[in-house]
């Protein structure tokens, strides 16, 4: 049976989108996704068991009737939840009527039957107006059809928890497409790896966000266990959001993670906290959030006042946000620890937030401060920090009265409407915080007493600035020419790291001078040589045979995965080895190094998953599976296939025909303003219908590619994908780089190539053919 694959079910989830778009924005529409998903999913999950409790009843001898009233008693669903007859998918993909209506009634009916559910579905009104008029039948028929495509049972699908990961890409695209409001309830994925990381949650931990959103960094705490080697089913998880519609969206993803356990809390946490022991707050090991920026709060009514020993912001003026991390601080275990993204504002406001931050500094909970780049954030382009605190005394030793700033605001990747953080800038950060320690121009350990002494200003650029040095000029090089060989052994560590020989393009001029060589005639030409320089290549060739022996030393644990099962172990071996064995060779550093390696692991970890469940067979059939359904998603239109890493390797042969195919109808396309228009016109229309016909062949090629491969044919099909992207993830890193050195070359060309005299000289060319032309005119006496 084919098993549906996470490309394929991000599609079908993006695609029932589509269905509302237009009708209402992402903001709005978003929960009838996530309601039908719930809806579908929790349905075919009850009725693959209750086919199991009706198959085992019978095969006991009990008749047909007393197996149904078996499996018709809520008790028998511990682990799932029962699906009362009017939520049961079966009769809704059958309505046709009041479709709104029917859809409200089953989720009421699903609820109201499973106490762990209280609250989470009865929200969502699938009768609610958009405007003026409400979601019409057509619509919600066509939204039950398209869902009813596919069947979500565990046995359904290729890996897995691929429920969980396709509800987390739908979360990420209704953030995407919200806007300012996708910050209410989504934090970039990025940022929370980081932060994960920065704190290291362990299993028999209780990990806390008080302002949960969709739970994305309770579910990162506990892949973050799980890729460790923890047990992070003895994990426990607690969240808090004010907005129900979040907070129903988080205990979806919670349940269709598979986490059932998460303890998650609808209530404003600052007016009253509902994780309680014994009637006090309850306390946790860890704690990790994303609180609303800039946000009013209200005493009137707030429970657990102690909590802001440090004292109260003022409750208008949108500066509630020591109020959060006070709440934090306050809920911490002995030995707790914690991270909080906040707006810069709060490093340096005067007034009752200095007080804050004296209180908080002169107790030494304050370990780090992290500084981020603008744009990063949903719902805000300002810049954000992360304060990272532990709980009273809990600070080892080397790091007590001390606080780490890191200031990353220029590590990021630049995308087009947001900024992002790239493994290797997780990597950057989360080993300084590690090693806390001065970074040159990166971070810097600052005493109490510093702080103090700037009258508790947390202010980051005061401590570790990063501005770069004004670029430097040097009058004689303007004046005479010439390349200042101290500028050129500033950038030495660049130039040596690519293998940059200084002779490939300078020649010496004098003891503190380079000329470049005559041969370059143009800017233009600096790249060429760059590019071609024996240092270069031999730096680049050592780096590719680097790589090269590092697969052939570390594929047979990819080889094994079916067997082993062991992902989280391969995880951890294959970073490290590749840290190890590519870092020596000089032109990349290891933060880079590290970004490689991990950013192919992220994009191929459910491929992986995928492997252990289905093997290299199964993984192949999921990989054709997943381009049959797009080429049927694209209804005959144009389907680029000439970079598919599959479909080049399977049938070569048949992307050549369809290119000469699309050839012959460019070329015919051109002939029809020059020859018989009839007889042109006929070929065209062959010819598209010769192209048409191949890409209906598409899928049969495909498959009997698939068929004639043998269980090797597949394994070495995916190594050598995987190897494929490995070394092109590698080789953009490296080409980065390489331009870098071209373009500290170019910039000097820019400053020195023409002097003062160059420019004197032209001037009085210019001049001198000035004069002969007015001379030439007779103007020369005027």
């Amino acid at each position: 049976m084919k098993k549906l694959t996470l490309p394929q079910l991000e599609h079908h989830l993006f695609a029932a989108a589509d269905i509302l778009r237009g009708k209402m924005d992402a903001s709005e529409f978003k929960e009838y996704i996530f309601g039908m998903l719930f809806l579908k999913r929790c349905s075919d999950v009850f009725d693959e068991e209750y086919e199991g409790i009706i198959k085992a009843n019978l095969a006991r001898g009990r008749t047909k009737e007393e197996a149904i009233k078996r499996a018709e008693d809520p008790d028998r669903y511990a682990k799932s939840f029962f699906v009362p007859e009017a939520a049961r998918w079966g009769k809704l993909k059958h309505t046709h009527r009041n479709i709104g209506d029917e859809l409200n009634i089953a989720l009421s009916a699903l609820e109201r039957d499973n106490r762990s559910l209280e609250g989470v579905l009865g929200h969502i009104d699938f009768n609610r107006k958009a405007g003026k008029t409400k979601i019409p039948d057509r619509k919600l028929r066509d939204l039950v059809n398209h869902f009813n495509k596919y069947r979500l049972r565990n046995t359904d699908f290729e890996f897995p928890d691929l429920i969980g990961a396709a509800y987390e890409y739908l979360i990420g695209e209704f953030a995407d497409s919200a806007g300012k409001k996708g910050g209410e309830f989504y934090t970039p994925r990025d940022v929370v790896r980081l932060m994960v990381r920065i704190l290291k949650p362990q299993e028999g931990m209780r990990v806390y966000d008080p302002c949960v959103g969709s739970g994305g960094m309770l579910i990162h705490s506990k892949q973050y266990v799980e890729e460790h080697g923890g047990n992070y089913f003895n994990l426990s998880l607690y969240g808090q959001d004010n907005n129900g519609g979040v907070w129903s969206m988080c205990k979806m993803n919670m349940i269709l993670h598979g986490i059932a356990g998460a303890d998650i809390q609808n209530d404003d946490v600052l007016t009253s906290p509902l994780h309680l022991d014994g009637g006090e707050l309850m306390r946790f090991d860890r704690v990790i959030t994303n609180p609303p920026f800039s946000q009013n709060y209200s005493k009137d009514g707030m429970k657990f006042t102690e909590r802001f020993r440090y004292g109260f912001c003022p409750e208008s003026g949108k500066k509630g946000d020591l109020m959060f991390l006070q709440h934090m601080l306050a809920v911490l275990r002995t030995n707790g620890m914690m991270a909080t993204v906040m707006p810069h504002g709060v490093l340096f406001r005067g007034g009752a937030e200095k007080e804050i931050r004296k209180g908080i500094i002169e107790d030494d909970l304050l370990e780090a401060v992290i500084g981020f780049p603008p744009n990063l954030f949903y719902g805000t382009g300002i810049p954000a920090c992360v304060l990272v605190c532990r709980a009273k005394g809990a600070k080892p030793d080397k790091r007590k009265d001390k606080i780490l700033f890191i200031n990353g605001d220029a590590e990021f990747y630049a995308g087009r409407a947001q900024n992002y953080l790239r493994p290797e800038h997780i990597e950057k950060i989360a080993s300084a915080f590690d090693a806390f320690e001065d970074i040159p121009g990166y971070a810097a350990v600052v005493t109490r007493e510093e702080l103090k002494s700037n009258d508790w200003n947390l202010n980051i650029r005061r401590y570790a600035d990063n501005a770069p040095p004004p670029e430097s000029q040097d009058v004689r090089a303007h004046l005479l020419g010439g390349i200042p060989k101290v500028e050129v052994e500033a950038k030495k560590d660049l130039l040596d790291a690519h293998g940059l020989k200084v002779s490939t393009i300078f020649v010496e001029r004098d003891a503190d001078y380079y000329d470049f060589d005559s041969t370059l005639a143009e800017r233009g030409d600096i790249k060429k040589r760059v590019e071609a320089g024996d240092g270069i290549r031999k730096q680049e060739a050592g780096i590719k045979t680097t790589f090269d022996q590092w697969w052939e030393k570390h594929k047979q644990s990819l080889i094994d995965l079916p067997d082993t099962k062991n992902l989280m172990e391969v995880r951890t071996d294959l970073l490290e080895a590749f840290v190890s064995d590519i870092t020596p060779v000089g032109l990349l550093d290891r933060f880079k190094v590290a970004g490689v390696i991990a950013t192919w692991w992220n994009e191929n970890k459910f491929d992986f998953k995928t492997l252990i469940a289905q093997g290299f067979g199964g993984l192949v059939d999921g990989w054709v599976d997943t381009r049959e359904a797009a080429m049927e998603e694209a209804k005959g239109n144009h389907f680029d296939l000439a970079d598919d890493p599959l479909v080049t390797r399977l049938i070569p042969d048949y992307l050549e025909e369809l290119e000469q195919a699309r050839q012959d109808i460019v070329r015919l396309e051109q002939e029809k303003e020059l020859n018989s228009y009839v007889k042109i016109t006929n070929q065209l229309k062959e010819a598209r219908k010769q192209f048409k016909e191949l890409q209906k062949k598409f899928i049969k090629r495909l498959h009997e590619a698939r068929d004639a491969l043998s269980d090797d044919d597949c394994s070495d099909l995916v190594l050598d994908i995987l190897n494929e992207k490995l070394a092109g993830h590698l080789k953009s890193y490296v080409t980065a780089h390489r331009q870098e050195v071209i373009a500290v070359v170019e910039n000097w060309w820019d400053k020195y190539r023409v002097t003062l005299r160059d420019i004197e000289g032209e001037r009085k060319t210019a001049a001198m053919k000035l004069a002969t032309f007015i001379g030439e005119i007779g103007y020369n006496n005027a």
